[in-house]
């Protein structure tokens, strides 16, 4: 999973825990370990929602100002289904 450069230090100390996401489909899954940092993105949970389910306070959860400016980054490629990604950050080398 990627996340911008700003947001990048707060997710690894643990401040930011979720992702919104818009996808075709899924790109992550479950359990899954993603690099970031010295560390990685384990998946803890996927959920899909609508678009009118994003909200203020969950943007700002995500580390953004608002809806808005979640949107702002959020939209990018043909992406149509919505999905609140739940993480935790796992510092150190990649389990083999």
């Amino acid at each position: 999973m990627m996340f911008t450069k700003s947001l990048r230090p707060r997710v690894r100390a643990g401040e930011i825990t979720s992702s919104v996401r818009i996808w075709l489909a899924p790109r992550v899954r479950i359990g899954g370990r993603y690099p970031l940092l010295d560390g990685q993105v384990e998946v803890t949970g996927i959920t899909e929602v609508d678009l009118a389910d994003i909200t203020d306070e969950l943007a700002r959860r995500g580390g953004f100002e608002s809806r808005n400016a979640l949107l702002a980054t959020a939209r990018h490629g043909r992406g149509e289904r919505v999905f609140i990604i739940d993480f935790v950050f796992a510092p150190g080398p990649p389990a083999p």
